[in-house]
This record gives structure tokens, C-alpha cells and sequence, in this order.
């Protein structure tokens, strides 16, 4: 796990891009504090930028920006390619050598010999860009599902891209403008959605995507997406079959030259972590959590039972008020866009990497696959309701507006902002993931860009699926697992040189479940993922869904208030719940420091 960075500059001195690339790679020097390296290209107008966490091959032969050896193709990777040594033996039997163990020059390889195309040979997470020297093309790629981020800058035919909003600003090119459209993004879901920023003519590539550039110009090309299928399977060959998939994530998940441990909550996503890792190896297993003084939130007890269970060696940090408020400057500055998420990890992260441990998995993705939210049940209803409601659709807006403009509780409020708009369920999954209602965030927005919106968003463009409750799934999986949880996830771990993996998010894991029908692969409760993985305890399954939360409403009203008090925001909107005080008061540490 590393970060990457790089940039095509024609008619800029070799001096002025030394300068550049080193601002670059100073700002992504905590994602790869092991190793570093620019390399120049001899044409004196492309950078590629590398600082690296040593995970494979732990030598200096995993130095990047690595090279062929005619020196045509040069790459700077981020991620980590799980089937990398099959493919390297496929490349051996065709004749080729190698200098390194290392999975960067197997990728760097592969692209040699079948060129964009290398993609879908790939299983892993990454975010690489490759120089071609000969040909003066750059091509960058983003990993299926979205896990490792890369932002990307184009302004005629200069391109900056990097793993870090804050590395592409480092370039000194763009500028640092509020992209209005980001910025009503995340007020009204809590995260900046995909391809945008909050940062004007700075985009985030798009999971599934690969970005050429040539003389100039880019292109792009989508060359993977979810799409969920219906066939007729018996539950029983469903539950051999999810569980020869999971067992085979893990084990590739487990590939590594240094130890891997696991973040226990002791929910049941990550006690099937825990329970498959035990199916892969019978040694020392660490696993970390956090548990708090506040008995309510804390689910240490429960975890340290997992730990017992499974015989990890496991390590938990009980947090209060206090000590999380010390964190807190340190995780503000480490922001890259803001979100309401993602202290949880940062503090996970920091007890696992004080422990030694370079190499985490993780349970992220299990709800998103497996139903392990409410959202399947809940937003269909609110469409039913909806629905219902038509005849009489004046009234209902009517009603709606007063409920945006008149309750003081942000849920009423965005069910308020959903009876004005079709009853779709995009909609209506906004309604139910969504923070701030239209007319909040356009006000909000205007106190920053003093541009209005008087227009709403355009509808999410959701591609045909068997099924309501796939569709629902589909939502989960892009926007809220791969905007919110997998973003922070990605910056919050890497803060601390932490390289935290998913097995859950896995294509190869997805596409081998993803035709079994909804009514199996999605029952309440996550039963599929249950079943599949009978050795997590009854004790874990049976208990009601908690979630990894943190106390952060008792925090904000005692030892953080200093943080969350004085909060920039029109005196009509409500800021009762903690998420909108949250959002705002990250939103504005965030642009005062960017």
C-alpha cells in the first residue's frame, strides 16, 4: 500500500517539475513511509511519484517508479494485486524474467503485453499510472469496486493525479475553488459522490474506470460494473457456494511478507472475518477494537468473547471523551474531503499500527452485500407511501414543505424534502441515508460558493435489476459503502501507514454470488453470510444490530464542545442531530486548512 502521484506538464522546466513532484510527494509521504522516488521523464514533461509501505517483497527491489528493463514503461502503484502470483507464473511460462517478488512489476508486466486490457486480469485493489516513454501516453486505472482512490486535474493538456486531493493541490495547479456540485453532495448524503470533489475541476476517476491520456487528450473507459443476476438455486448449494467464495477472498486477502490482523467490533460481519481467517491459518492472529467508558456504545465485552472464541491475541483500547478530543486535531488535518464518518477507523488504526502491525482486514462491505441494514425494508415503504399518496399529490407537497420547513428533526425533515420529489427509490434512499434536505443545502451552499441552486440534483441513473431490494443493494454498494466508508477508510488507515483490506469488497467474491436471487441472497439478518459461516457463535448472530458507533452526541455535548459548538450555518437549520453539527464542523476545519 503506497501513494501515487505524477504529472504531464509540457513546456514546464525540468526545475519547475522537480519542484512539483516533490511538493507532491511530501504530501502523500505518510501513505508510504518505508521507501520514496520521482522519476523524470527523459522528454522533461511527465513525473511519476512514489512513497511506498513495504508489504511484498520488503527489498529494494519493490522500489517504485519501477521500470521494464528497455526503460519504456514506468509505473507508480498503489494496492495490492492478490492473484499476482498466478499471473506471474503464466508471464514466466511465456518467457518472461523478473527481478523482484513484488506484484507491482507482475502488473507493470501484464500491461507490456496485453496493454489496457491488463485490468481484467486483475484481482485486488489499486490505483496505478503507467508511462509509456516511446508512445508519450499515460494510462491510470481505479480498482472495480472503488477501494483505493486516485484524483485526477486536466486543464488543456496538462494532467495531475494523485491518491490525495491534498497532493494534486500541492502541484500549485488548480485552483482551490468549491466545486458547487460536490458541495451539495455531501451536504445532502453526508460524503462527496463520485466523480466529484469539493474541489472545482478536480474529479475522483470512477471505481471500474481507466483514464488514457495521449497528446493531449484523455479518454475513458468503464470496464467493469455491479450487475446483480436472478437464477434458480437451491438454498443449499447458495450457502456452499457463498461459502467456498468468502473462504477464497480471505485467503487471497491474506497474502502478504509481513503479519495481518483483523479489526474486531464483534459484530458479525467481523467475527466471520476472524472465523474464515482461522480457516486459512492456525497461528498467531492479532485482532484490535475500540470499546469506550460509556457502557451503552461500547461493544468491548462482546468482541473480547470473539477474541476468546477464536484465540487471537487481541488488543482493545477503551476510549473516553478526553483522550478521543487529544486525537482530534491530528484527524482533521489528516482529512482529505470531509465526510461523516471516518474517526472511528483513524482510532482503530492508530492502536493497530502502535502495536506493530502493518496489515489489517476488515468487515466493510459485508452489510452492503449481505442486507445487514434496514434500508431494504424502510425505503421500499417510503416509496409505497409515496405512492399511495398520488391522488392528492398537491396537498401531499404542501404537507411536505411545511414538515422541510417547520419540524426541528432532521429526519422529518428530509421526509418533508422527499414528498415534494418523485417516488423513486434513489429518492427515497436519500431520504433515508441523506443529512440536510434540498433546501438546506442549497442555503448552506450559498453561504460558501455565493452561488444559488435553484434547481434540484439530477436522479441517480440506477441500471436495470431483478429486483427492488437489488436495487437497494446496488445503492448501498455505490454510494454510501464506496463514497463514505471505503474513502475514509483508504485515508484514515493510511494516516497512520496502516494497509487495511476488504475481503468483502472483492469482484471475484461479488461476481460469484451476485446471481443468486434476492430473496436468498439478501433475507434479514444477513442469514446467507450466517449460514455460510456457521462458526460465528449464536451470541454474535442472535444480538441485535449495534453497529461500530461511536458516543459521539454525548462527546460533542461535553468534552468536544469547544470543536462543535460555534458551527457556521443559516439560523433555520436545525443542527439538533449530531451528524449535521458533525458534517458542518468538519466541512468548515476543512476549508479553513485546505
Amino acid at each position: 500500500m503506497c501513494g501515487i502521484a505524477g504529472l504531464i506538464v509540457p513546456n514546464y522546466s525540468v526545475d519547475q517539475i522537480k519542484q512539483m513532484g516533490q511538493r507532491m510527494q511530501a504530501a502523500i509521504q505518510h501513505r508510504g513511509p518505508d521507501d520514496q522516488g520521482i522519476y523524470l521523464a527523459p522528454t522533461q514533461q511527465t513525473a511519476l511519484i512514489h512513497t511506498r509501505l513495504s508489504i511484498l517483497d520488503l527489498s529494494t527491489a519493490g522500489h517504485q517508479p519501477m521500470s521494464t528493463p528497455d526503460g519504456r514503461y514506468w509505473i507508480s502503484f498503489n494496492g495490492e494485486i492478490y492473484n499476482f502470483r498466478q499471473l506471474k507464473a503464466e508471464l514466466e511460462h511465456q518467457g518472461d524474467r523478473f527481478q523482484s517478488q513484488t506484484d507491482t512489476e507482475v502488473l507493470l508486466r501484464l500491461y507490456q503485453r496485453d496493454g489496457e486490457a491488463c485490468v481484467n486480469s486483475l484481482r485486488g485493489m489499486f490505483a496505478f499510472a503507467i508511462w509509456d516513454e516511446w508512445e508519450q501516453t499515460c494510462f491510470i486505472a481505479r480498482d472495480p469496486l472503488g477501494i483505493k482512490p486516485l484524483y485526477y486535474w486536466q486543464s488543456g493538456n496538462k494532467l495531475v493525479f494523485a491518491s490525495e486531493l491534498k497532493a494534486v493541490l500541492a502541484s500549485g495547479l488548480p485552483s482551490r475553488s468549491l466545486n458547487p456540485t460536490g458541495l451539495y453532495g455531501y451536504l445532502t448524503t453526508g460524503s462527496v459522490p463520485e466523480p466529484h470533489t469539493l474541489l472545482e475541476d478536480i474529479y475522483c476517476l470512477p471505481a471500474g474506470h481507466t483514464l488514457l491520456w495521449q497528446r493531449g487528450e484523455t479518454t475513458t473507459n468503464h470496464y467493469w460494473q455491479i450487475q446483480f443476476g436472478a437464477e434458480s438455486i437451491a438454498p443449499e448449494t447458495a450457502i456452499e457456494q457463498v461459502r467456498a467464495a468468502l473462504i477464497d477472498s480471505v485467503r487471497h486477502h491474506f497474502v502478504s511478507d509481513v503479519p495481518v490482523g483483523v479489526f474486531l467490533s464483534g459484530g458479525i460481519d467481523s467475527t466471520a472475518v476472524v472465523a474464515l481467517s482461522r480457516q486459512i491459518q492456525s497461528g498467531e492472529l492479532r485482532t484490535y477494537s475500540i470499546g469506550f467508558e460509556e457502557s451503552d456504545w461500547s461493544e468491548s465485552t462482546i468482541a473480547h468473547q470473539v477474541a476468546q472464541e477464536f484465540e487471537t491475541e487481541h488488543t482493545e483500547w477503551i476510549l473516553d471523551g478526553a483522550t478521543a478530543r487529544s486525537l482530534l486535531p491530528k484527524f482533521l488535518s489528516a482529512i482529505d474531503q470531509p465526510s461523516i464518518d471516518g474517526f472511528n477507523t483513524f482510532c482503530v488504526s492508530h492502536l493497530t499500527q502502535l502495536n506493530g502491525t502493518k496489515v489489517v482486514l476488515s468487515g466493510l462491505g459485508g452489510d452492503e452485500l449481505f442486507n445487514g441494514y434496514n434500508s431494504s425494508e424502510k425505503v421500499p415503504q417510503l416509496v409505497d407511501f409515496a405512492t399511495r399518496l398520488q391522488p392528492i399529490k398537491p396537498l401531499v407537497s404542501a404537507i411536505g414543505a411545511g414538515l422541510e420547513q417547520w419540524t426541528g428533526s432532521g429526519r422529518y425533515r428530509r421526509l418533508g424534502d422527499f414528498l415534494q420529489r418523485p417516488a423513486t427509490l434513489a429518492n427515497a434512499y436519500r431520504s433515508f441515508r441523506g443529512i440536510f434536505t434540498h433546501t438546506e443545502a442549497c442555503q448552506i451552499s450559498q453561504s460558501y460558493t455565493g452561488q444559488s441552486m435553484p434547481r434540484r440534483d439530477a436522479s441517480t441513473v440506477i441500471p436495470e435489476q431483478p429486483s427492488t431490494t437489488d436495487v437497494i443493494s446496488w445503492l448501498e454498494l455505490t454510494q454510501y459503502m464506496r463514497n463514505q466508508l471505503l474513502r475514509e477508510s483508504d485515508v484514515m488507515s493510511m494516516t497512520w501507514g496502516l494497509e487495511l483490506r476488504v475481503p468483502f469488497v472483492d469482484a471475484t467474491l461479488l461476481d460469484a454470488i451476485a446471481q443468486i436471487p434476492s430473496d436468498i441472497r439478501l433475507q434479514p439478518g444477513k442469514q446467507l453470510l450466517t449460514q455460510a459461516v456457521p462458526e460465528v457463535p449464536t451470541w454474535v448472530r442472535d444480538r441485535p444490530k449495534q453497529g461500530f458507533y461511536f458516543p459521539f452526541q454525548v462527546w460533542m455535548d461535553g468534552a468536544w464542545k469547544d470543536y462543535f459548538q460555534a458551527v457556521d450555518c443559516p439560523k433555520s437549520i436545525p443542527l439538533k442531530n449530531w451528524y449535521r453539527r458533525w458534517s458542518l464542523a468538519v466541512l468548515q476545519h476543512w476549508w479553513q486548512q485546505i
